[in-house]
Protein backbone atom coordinates (compact mmCIF):
# COMPACT_ATOMS: atom_id res chain seq x y z
CA UNK A 1 0.00 0.00 0.00
CA UNK A 2 1.24 3.07 -1.18
CA UNK A 3 2.09 6.04 1.77
CA UNK A 4 0.73 9.48 0.91
CA UNK A 5 1.94 11.45 3.92
CA UNK A 6 3.67 14.19 1.84
CA UNK A 7 0.22 14.76 0.48
CA UNK A 8 -2.12 14.69 3.87
CA UNK A 9 0.93 16.89 4.93
CA UNK A 10 0.05 19.20 2.31
CA UNK A 11 -3.48 19.33 3.15
CA UNK A 12 -2.98 19.67 6.57
CA UNK A 13 -1.30 22.88 5.57
CA UNK A 14 1.98 21.47 7.29
CA UNK A 15 5.18 23.01 5.88
CA UNK A 16 7.50 21.26 7.69
CA UNK A 17 11.22 23.27 9.66
CA UNK A 18 14.45 22.50 8.56
CA UNK A 19 15.24 19.56 11.35
CA UNK A 20 17.18 20.77 14.36
CA UNK A 21 20.32 20.08 15.46
CA UNK A 22 21.01 17.56 17.97
CA UNK A 23 21.37 19.26 21.34
CA UNK A 24 24.80 17.19 22.29
CA UNK A 25 27.28 14.78 20.51
CA UNK A 26 25.05 12.19 18.94
CA UNK A 27 23.46 12.14 15.66
CA UNK A 28 19.40 13.05 15.13
CA UNK A 29 18.52 9.73 13.74
CA UNK A 30 20.29 6.34 13.04
CA UNK A 31 18.32 3.26 11.03
CA UNK A 32 19.45 -0.12 11.42
CA UNK A 33 17.46 -3.05 9.83
CA UNK A 34 14.70 -1.29 8.37
CA UNK A 35 13.94 0.74 11.72
CA UNK A 36 14.79 4.86 12.33
CA UNK A 37 14.97 5.26 15.67
CA UNK A 38 15.06 9.20 15.90
CA UNK A 39 16.55 11.04 19.07
CA UNK A 40 14.53 12.77 21.78
CA UNK A 41 13.28 15.97 20.48
CA UNK A 42 10.97 19.11 21.95
CA UNK A 43 8.85 21.40 20.77
CA UNK A 44 10.00 24.55 18.22
CA UNK A 45 10.27 27.58 19.94
CA UNK A 46 12.15 26.40 22.88
CA UNK A 47 8.70 26.81 25.44
CA UNK A 48 10.33 26.35 29.27
CA UNK A 49 8.89 25.57 32.26
CA UNK A 50 6.03 22.39 33.59
CA UNK A 51 2.95 21.02 33.28
CA UNK A 52 0.50 22.10 35.83
CA UNK A 53 2.72 24.88 37.37
CA UNK A 54 3.38 27.11 33.62
CA UNK A 55 0.96 25.13 31.38
CA UNK A 56 -2.27 23.67 31.17
CA UNK A 57 -2.97 20.14 29.59
CA UNK A 58 -4.21 21.50 26.43
CA UNK A 59 -0.79 23.60 25.64
CA UNK A 60 1.07 20.42 26.75
CA UNK A 61 -0.91 18.85 23.59
CA UNK A 62 0.05 21.64 21.84
CA UNK A 63 3.70 21.12 22.34
CA UNK A 64 3.48 17.39 22.07
CA UNK A 65 1.97 18.19 18.30
CA UNK A 66 5.12 21.21 17.65
CA UNK A 67 7.41 18.18 19.01
CA UNK A 68 6.09 16.15 16.34
CA UNK A 69 6.35 18.02 13.73
CA UNK A 70 10.40 18.73 14.83
CA UNK A 71 10.35 14.65 14.35
CA UNK A 72 8.75 14.80 11.02
CA UNK A 73 11.62 17.26 9.69
CA UNK A 74 14.37 14.66 10.69
CA UNK A 75 12.38 12.23 8.78
CA UNK A 76 12.26 14.14 5.63
CA UNK A 77 15.67 15.33 6.09
CA UNK A 78 17.50 11.39 6.74
CA UNK A 79 14.90 9.61 4.23
CA UNK A 80 14.09 12.45 1.57
CA UNK A 81 10.13 11.73 1.99
CA UNK A 82 8.11 11.17 4.14
CA UNK A 83 6.32 8.34 2.20
CA UNK A 84 9.04 6.26 2.63
CA UNK A 85 7.89 6.17 6.19
CA UNK A 86 6.28 2.12 6.36
CA UNK A 87 4.47 2.63 9.82
CA UNK A 88 5.02 4.64 12.89
CA UNK A 89 6.50 1.68 15.64
CA UNK A 90 6.78 3.39 18.91
CA UNK A 91 6.56 6.52 20.48
CA UNK A 92 8.26 7.50 24.02
CA UNK A 93 7.09 10.84 25.74
CA UNK A 94 8.78 12.34 29.01
CA UNK A 95 6.37 14.99 30.25
CA UNK A 96 8.03 18.01 32.54
CA UNK A 97 5.06 17.81 35.00
CA UNK A 98 4.24 18.36 38.52
CA UNK A 99 4.39 15.09 41.23
CA UNK A 100 0.55 15.75 40.81
CA UNK A 101 -0.36 16.24 36.92
CA UNK A 102 -2.24 13.04 36.01
CA UNK A 103 -2.99 13.77 32.31
CA UNK A 104 0.29 12.94 31.04
CA UNK A 105 -1.77 10.80 28.28
CA UNK A 106 -3.27 13.78 26.94
CA UNK A 107 -0.56 15.69 26.24
CA UNK A 108 1.41 13.15 24.18
CA UNK A 109 -1.72 12.87 22.35
CA UNK A 110 -0.71 16.05 20.76
CA UNK A 111 2.38 13.91 19.04
CA UNK A 112 -0.25 10.74 18.44
CA UNK A 113 -2.69 12.45 16.46
CA UNK A 114 -0.17 14.14 14.21
CA UNK A 115 1.10 11.10 13.31
CA UNK A 116 -2.44 9.23 12.54
CA UNK A 117 -3.55 12.32 10.75
CA UNK A 118 -0.07 12.07 8.64
CA UNK A 119 0.14 8.38 8.27
CA UNK A 120 -3.12 7.14 8.53
CA UNK A 121 -3.13 3.68 9.60
CA UNK A 122 0.34 3.52 9.34
CA UNK A 123 0.58 6.04 12.04
CA UNK A 124 -1.26 3.51 14.87
CA UNK A 125 1.83 2.70 17.00
CA UNK A 126 2.71 1.90 20.01
CA UNK A 127 3.80 4.36 22.99
CA UNK A 128 4.64 4.86 26.32
CA UNK A 129 4.70 8.20 28.36
CA UNK A 130 6.42 8.63 31.34
CA UNK A 131 6.37 12.03 34.11
CA UNK A 132 9.39 14.06 34.45
CA UNK A 133 10.42 16.24 37.72
CA UNK A 134 13.15 17.79 34.89
CA UNK A 135 13.72 17.82 31.46
CA UNK A 136 16.72 19.22 29.44
CA UNK A 137 16.67 23.06 28.33
CA UNK A 138 13.59 22.94 31.21
CA UNK A 139 11.34 21.92 27.95
CA UNK A 140 7.50 20.50 28.52
CA UNK A 141 7.86 17.78 26.50
CA UNK A 142 10.68 15.14 25.07
CA UNK A 143 9.71 12.59 22.44
CA UNK A 144 11.40 9.85 21.25
CA UNK A 145 10.56 7.87 18.24
CA UNK A 146 11.07 4.81 16.20
CA UNK A 147 9.49 3.97 12.70
CA UNK A 148 10.04 1.60 10.36
CA UNK A 149 11.15 2.97 7.02
CA UNK A 150 12.27 2.16 3.33
CA UNK A 151 16.28 1.96 3.03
Amino acid sequence: MANHAEERLRQLGISLPEASSPAAKYANYVIVDGLMYVSGKGPSGQPRGKLGVQYTTEQGYEFARLTGIEVLAVLKEGLGSLDKVKRVVKIQGFVNATANFEEHHKVLNGFSDLMLEVFGDQGIHARSVFGAVSLRDQLPVIVDSIFQVEE
